[in-house]
Formats: C-alpha cells, sequence, structure tokens
C-alpha cells in the first residue's frame, strides 16, 4: 500500500522534472518482435529508473513498463532489475539471484512462451566516475552507494540532463543452451551485465583518478623514476630536486575533467553553436558506437579551426559518447581559458620536447595510463591547424607514443585501440582572415585570452553550417596484423625495429580515412568552381550546371567511401555562399553574374582544398583532354599511370590498385555526363557542344596547379645531373621559381608556391621510386627523364613553353 502511493506521488514528479536529452537508439527503431511479450531490464533497482521508463514507454507507444506483465503462466513485473552487485552488511543471507529462471524453466516446457528481454540503461547526468568531491556526492551516477536520499537528491540535480539507452532485443529462444535452468539464469544475467558495463563505459569511461593521485603514479613509475635517476646524474643534481621537477611537469601536463565543468560547456557550447552556426551535422558515429565499449578510442580528426576541439567534444557528448581527453598545446594553456579546457578534458603538451628527456618521460608515462585504463583520446596529427585548407601531413610523435604504449598494454593484457577518423568540415571558419595574412607571410598572432575573446565579435556574422563525418575506423591490432606479422611475439623492446617503418605508414593511413570522409558544401563546391576560371567571374547559369556536375560525379563516382553531400539546389548553395560574403552577385540584363574579388578569392582557395581530393581522378582525367581531343583508355592509363600515385599521395587519397578499371569508370561517367563522345575504341572532346567543351576545361583546371608544381619541379631536378641537389634545395628552387611563375602570371595564390607542397612533392617521389637519397643528395635514373618526357603531353604547347621559360630563366 505503502509503495503504491510512492509511486502514485512521484510518477508525476518524474513526468514533470525531468527532461531526457538523448533516447539511443530512437524508440521507433527499436526491432521489437510485434508478437512476443517484452520485459525491459535495468542495470540495477532503482524507482527512479522504473518511474522514468514507464512514462517514456507511453510517452513513445512502446509496450508499457508499469504493473505486471503476464508471460505464459507466470506474472512478472514488466520492467525487472538485475540484483545489486554487493551487499550492505546488515542484510545478511543468500546472494540474490538474477530473475529470469521461471521464465527459462517455462520456455522448457512450452517453447511457444518465447519472449524478449529489452536492456535498458539510464544516466541522470553524465558524471564520469571520479570518487571525490560533494558535487559528486549529489550527482555522480556511477555512485554505488544507492540510498534513498542520495538518489532523490540526484534526481533533483540531474533531472534534466538524463540519457537512455536502449539494448537489442534478446529473446529466450536464443539464450536457452540447454543446461540447467539455474547455469542458463547465471549466462543471461551475465550477458546483460556485459552490456550495462560495455554501454557505461562508452557514455561514462572509466573512472577517473584525482588528479594528484595520477600524477603521483606517473612521476612513482619505472621509466619516470629511471629518468630523474639519469637527469639527477647528468647534472649531478639532487634526486628529489629532479623529482620535484618531474612532479611540476606532471602538473603542467596533466588534465583535470570535472563534470560540473563539463555539464556548464555542454550547455554553453549548445548556446554558442545555436548562435554561431545554422546547424551541426555529425554522421558515421554508429559505428563507432558499436565498438566504444570494447576498446580504447583515440579519435584523429584534421584540424581546421581553434574550435574543433569543443565541437568534437560537444558533438561526441550530444550523441551519447564520453568526451576525450585531449591533446593540446601549450600555448593553450593561458590565464581564463586554460584552467577551463583543463577541466573539460584538455591536457597540455609542448611543442617539442626531444631534448628534455625527463619530461619525454612524464609525458609519456601519462599517456599510456589514460590510454592503458581505457580513456578516450582526442589528439590531431597535423600538429597545426591547416593555413592552406588541405590535409597536412601526420607528424610522427603522437602517433608513435601511442603505439608504443599500445604494445606496452597488450603485454599487460589491455584492450584494443581504435583510431576514429573524423572530417571536420566548415561553410566559414572564425580564422578566415588570420589565415590568409599568414599565407601571405605575416607571423602567427600568439593566442591570448583578449585575442579569442575578441572572436565573439564575429557571433553576428553568418557562419553556414558544420559537418562532422566520421570514417572508417582502424584497429590498431588489425594494422599491425597487416604491417608487421607476428609483432606480438617481438621481445619486449620499448622501441621496436620496424617502429620507423609503421608509424609513417599509420599517419598515411589515417590521412587517408580523413579525408574520404570529407563533407561537401556550398562553400567548397562554389569555390571548386569559381576558381577554376580564368578571372574568378563565372555566369550565373554556367555555376550552376558545373555544380550539377560536380554532384553528379561525387554521386556516381565518389571520390571518398564516407564522403557527403549537400541537401538543397545550386541556386541555394550559391545564394548561401553569398551571405556568407565570399562571392558577389552582379545583376545583368543578359543573365548574372557571380564575381569574387582578389581578397574572396583567398578565402575561397582555402575551402577549395579541403575538398579539392575527391575530384583528383575526373580533374586529372579532365585535364588529358585540354591538348590532346582524343584518347584510347590505354594510352591514357600510361599517360597518366606514372603521376597518378604521387598525385594521389600529395591529396592523401587511396591510389587505385588498378588505374586502368578507375580510369574505364570515369569516362564513361564523364560520357554520360556529356561532357565526352566514344570515339571508335576511345574517347573525345565533343564536337559540338562548346558548352560541354567549357565544363570540361573547368573540371581540368581543379589539378592544374598540381600538375604545374610537378612539372616545375622536375624541369629543375632534370636541368641538373644526379645528385646535384638536396631535397632542401631543390624544395627552395623550386619554390622561387613558382612563387615567379604566380607573378608573371598575375596568380593571387600564395599557395601555388607553398615549401611544404613541393617537400611533399619530394618525399612522394622518394616514397614511389623515382628518387633515391644517397649521401644527402638526390639520386634519379633515365627511367625518370623518360616519364618527365612522356608526360609532357599532357600540358598544351603554350603552356610547356611558359613553364620551361621559368624554369630556365630562374636558373640563370
Amino acid at each position: 500500500m505503502l509503495a503504491g502511493a510512492l509511486r502514485a506521488a512521484l510518477t508525476p514528479l518524474i513526468r514533470r522534472w525531468t527532461q531526457i536529452q538523448l533516447i539511443e537508439p530512437a524508440p521507433e527503431a527499436l526491432p521489437l518482435a510485434p508478437t512476443l511479450p517484452v520485459l525491459y531490464v535495468l542495470s540495477r533497482p532503482a524507482l527512479s529508473d522504473t518511474l522514468l521508463l514507464e512514462t517514456l514507454a507511453r510517452a513513445h507507444g512502446l509496450p508499457g513498463a508499469s504493473g505486471q506483465r503476464r508471460a505464459g503462466e507466470l506474472t512478472l513485473p514488466a520492467c525487472l532489475a538485475l540484483p545489486a552487485p554487493g551487499r550492505r552488511l546488515w542484510r545478511r543471507g543468500r546472494r540474490p539471484t538474477a530473475p529470469f529462471q521461471p521464465l527459462i524453466e517455462q520456455y522448457r516446457r512450452d517453447p511457444a512462451h518465447d519472449l524478449q528481454l529489452v536492456p535498458v540503461s539510464v544516466f541522470w547526468g553524465r558524471a564520469p566516475g571520479k570518487r571525490f568531491g560533494v558535487w559528486h556526492l549529489l550527482a555522480a551516477d556511477s555512485w554505488r552507494l544507492t540510498g534513498r536520499l542520495r538518489r532523490l537528491l540526484s534526481v533533483a540535480v540531474n533531472g534534466r540532463d538524463v540519457e537512455v539507452q536502449f539494448g537489442a532485443p534478446l529473446r529466450l529462444s536464443e539464450l536457452d543452451d540447454d543446461r540447467d535452468p539455474a547455469l542458463t539464469n547465471r549466462k543471461v544475467a551475465r550477458l546483460l551485465r556485459g552490456h550495462f558495463r560495455r554501454t557505461r563505459t562508452r557514455v561514462l569511461g572509466p573512472d577517473l583518478s584525482h588528479r594528484r593521485t595520477l600524477i603521483d603514479g606517473v612521476v612513482a613509475s619505472a621509466g619516470v623514476q629511471r629518468a630523474i635517476g639519469e637527469v639527477a646524474t647528468a647534472e649531478q643534481a639532487p634526486r628529489p630536486r629532479i623529482a620535484r621537477r618531474a612532479r611540476r611537469y606532471g602538473r603542467e601536463i596533466a588534465s583535470d575533467m570535472t563534470y560540473p565543468v563539463m555539464r556548464f560547456m555542454a550547455g554553453a557550447l549548445r548556446r554558442l553553436w545555436n548562435r554561431l552556426y545554422d546547424g551541426v551535422e555529425v554522421r558515421g558515429l554508429s559505428r563507432v558506437k558499436a565498438l566504444a565499449g570494447e576498446h580504447t578510442l583515440v579519435y584523429v580528426p584534421c584540424h581546421r579551426s581553434h574550435i574543433d576541439y569543443l565541437l568534437l567534444s560537444y558533438a561526441l557528448y550530444r550523441e551519447g559518447l564520453m568526451p576525450p581527453h585531449i591533446a593540446a598545446g601549450r600555448n593553450l594553456d593561458m590565464p581564463l581559458i586554460g584552467p577551463v579546457l583543463r577541466r573539460g578534458g584538455a591536457f597540455f603538451m609542448r611543442r617539442s620536447f626531444r631534448d628534455n628527456r625527463l619530461y619525454a618521460a612524464v609525458f609519456n608515462e601519462y599517456l599510456h595510463r589514460l590510454l592503458s585504463r581505457g580513456h578516450p583520446l582526442e589528439y590531431f596529427m597535423e600538429g597545426g591547424r591547416s593555413r592552406s585548407g588541405r590535409l597536412l601531413p601526420a607528424r610522427p610523435g603522437m602517433l608513435a607514443m601511442t603505439l608504443r604504449s599500445f604494445l606496452r598494454s597488450r603485454r599487460e593484457g589491455g584492450r584494443d585501440v581504435l583510431f576514429v577518423p573524423v572530417y571536420l568540415g566548415y561553410e566559414r571558419i572564425l580564422e578566415n582572415a588570420s589565415y590568409q595574412r599568414e599565407m601571405r607571410g605575416a607571423d602567427k598572432r600568439r593566442e591570448s585570452p583578449l585575442a579569442l575573446l575578441g572572436m565573439t565579435r564575429r557571433l553576428r556574422q553568418p557562419h553556414g553550417r558544420v559537418d562532422v563525418n566520421v570514417g572508417e575506423p582502424l584497429s590498431l591490432s588489425a594494422f599491425l596484423d597487416a604491417q608487421v606479422p607476428g609483432w606480438w611475439q617481438a621481445p619486449d623492446a620499448p622501441r621496436p625495429a620496424w617502429l620507423n617503418r609503421v608509424v609513417p605508414a599509420l599517419g598515411e593511413t589515417l590521412s587517408r580515412r580523413i579525408n574520404a570522409a570529407a563533407a561537401l558544401n556550398p562553400a567548397n563546391l562554389v569555390a571548386l568552381v569559381l576558381l577554376a576560371t580564368p578571372h574568378r567571374a563565372i555566369e550565373v547559369g554556367l555555376l550552376t550546371q558545373q555544380l550539377t556536375l560536380l554532384v553528379a560525379l561525387q554521386r556516381r563516382l565518389p571520390g571518398g567511401r564516407d564522403a557527403s553531400l549537400p541537401t538543397g539546389t545550386p541556386e541555394a548553395w550559391i545564394e548561401q555562399v553569398a551571405t556568407l560574403g565570399m562571392i558577389e552577385r552582379h545583376p545583368h540584363p543578359l543573365g548574372d553574374i557571380i564575381v569574387a574579388d582578389e581578397r574572396q578569392a583567398g578565402l575561397l582557395g582555402w575551402y577549395r582544398n579541403n575538398v579539392l581530393h575527391l575530384f583528383a581522378l575526373a580533374g586529372l582525367t579532365a585535364f588529358a583532354f585540354r591538348h590532346q581531343a582524343a584518347h584510347r583508355l590505354d594510352d591514357l592509363a600510361a599517360l597518366l599511370g606514372p603521376g597518378w600515385p604521387i598525385l594521389a599521395r600529395e591529396l592523401s587519397i587511396e591510389p587505385a590498385p588498378a588505374l586502368r578499371d578507375d580510369l574505364s569508370a570515369m569516362l564513361e561517367a564523364l560520357g554520360e555526363e556529356g561532357l565526352l563522345e566514344r570515339e571508335g575504341e576511345g574517347w573525345r572532346r565533343p564536337r559540338e557542344s562548346l558548352a560541354a567543351g567549357e565544363q570540361l576545361d573547368m573540371l581540368g583546371a581543379l589539378m592544374q596547379p598540381s600538375l604545374e608544381r610537378g612539372y616545375l619541379l622536375l624541369s629543375v631536378l632534370l636541368n641538373e645531373p644526379s645528385g646535384h641537389f638536396t631535397a632542401e634545395a631543390l624544395t627552395e628552387r623550386s619554390r622561387l621559381l613558382a612563387e615567379r611563375l604566380a607573378l608573371l602570371s598575375g596568380r593571387d595564390a600564395p599557395e601555388f608556391f607553398d615549401a611544404r607542397l613541393f617537400a611533399g612533392l619530394v618525399e612522394s617521389l622518394t616514397a614511389c621510386g623515382w628518387l633515391a637519397p644517397d649521401d644527402g643528395r638526390l639520386t634519379f635514373d633515365e627511367a625518370l627523364r623518360e616519364a618527365a618526357r612522356e608526360s609532357r603531353a599532357l600540358f598544351d604547347p603554350a603552356l610547356r613553353h611558359r613553364l620551361q621559360l621559368v624554369s630556365r630563366r630562374g636558373e640563370g
């Protein structure tokens, strides 16, 4: 009677006070068998969870979760709970068992009495399991003691921040294994507990140690103690003094993730994104959620903006995943900003610590403790934000430390590491102006609280939408299986001999997976078309046709496995980019014209470079028809084959295992779009349609800058004998000639003569076997000269003459 009165009093309070922020999966997506009874299963007895589930089931049309449920000859509560894992000292007696045995015995007697069990996890707040602090006593969902007063406080504090996670329904017919019913009962309970544990780990992460306890453990570790001894000997300093330095390094590095700050930031960021952007679209997280409970997650996003840190953590929090610990540059550990970031999960690292072995030992041990305990991690492989808009080559530092930590953890029975590549796509970034200044040679401004807070002035400006696309996750153990068969049998060396070979391969693989998840949006689509015109001006009708063509090509032959396309129409995309201030529309009686001035063209170049790789093969194929009107498939494959792997490596895309097959598909696609015509056994430019020819030329112009850079570099290299240049000298000479060509041709594009692009070309030629370092000098053979001669057919005589002229005058 008393229990019923209590339920009746609390039910309306739960219904009115609570607010469910996330239901995963959506109730209508639950794969329930309509003919079988449903019993819900909670991870522990809790009246608040039961009442919340009853309210949710009624609101979403799910089978009832209140009262009793008739299951064959049995009558059971519609909402069951696994027994609490522990028992209180004042409660003696036999350990409680799971409540499924009567159901199993009934099913054995009559298989018609099958039913489905639906596990339900309810999270009141998202506090990670940090076992200290007043807030934890009031609000942490992971607290073991479930006293009524504590539970009431938790509901009061967290009632507006509740998440519900449904598991896949389990049918008795699938769980029964013909063993003793008591054993089967324990098996079912074990399966459900495993599910609840994985869900809890995915949502809340593992328990967090107190920051001071974690730093003490890092300093006391064998590796750090060894480094303390070595430094003390080298500096002839007392060991306690060096130990205090190590502890100071630990405080400089370690994060201090706290739930109140996480919750505050979630609310503040939700308001920020709603004010700054028209929406944040997240794609591809479902496969991460399926693997999160059994793996240590390492998120590796591209780095485009300062707010990348905040954006990804917010997206993960909103989608029901534990936000990661984030490796941030020490430059962000500034007054006001640094403490907030640290409590939101950021840990800080110096740009370089190769010559500071004590700092390196402390940082490595701290990183290992995060990974070995299963904490999700996030870092930017590029090392810094991309000023050009391209994905920068992965730096080896954090990848190598992660790999070494993984090898150490696996020896200790640790979990697999799952890399999660993430592409962040903006229609407009906050750093537009600063990136343009830096690309033109200005020094990078030092971050400061005033500078970052000054960005708030731009909150009233339109910034469009943001895409967060999750690429194909990479299991580190599976990657090592492919790269180093038998790697787990290697001796317990901290740095295996194969590490220097595997780390760059890991970085390249992850970079390709990031780019394969690129998001096409109005800004980068318009940039692709407008910057392919000679004078950054185009008729609206032709722009619309070219935008339609680009999307059609991506829909037919995606440039990335997980790439996404924009919604809406080309006309709406043009209007959106004009609203963002990147283009101007000039009305004209014969048809409006879209124009970008010098400043706008610089901005558009950044967005074009975000997605240029998606059209690499289409642009290269179209460029081949600029000078030669017709090609046979085999001849075209022979012409493009030598340079394609180099271009693919520059743009971080997966080179085709069979270029001929991909070319055949691309030629068919261009033919169906009317840009090519069949001629005998080959293809040719359209004879009649001038408009189709113009579209084909604009498509080919996408790859022209990359091809021109390659031609310049080869001209410089081959004008001298083998072994004449070092990599640095070849890069600098090529950069200077590219800068000269840009000035002579009126091309206002600092990215065209970016030294990093030429350095990447040299690395690609070396990786593909065209160049061989010999005592610091680059050597080559006649095969490179022959390939360069054949590739000249790609360029029309006028362009080839201009490139050769600039090269030869530059040499003089």
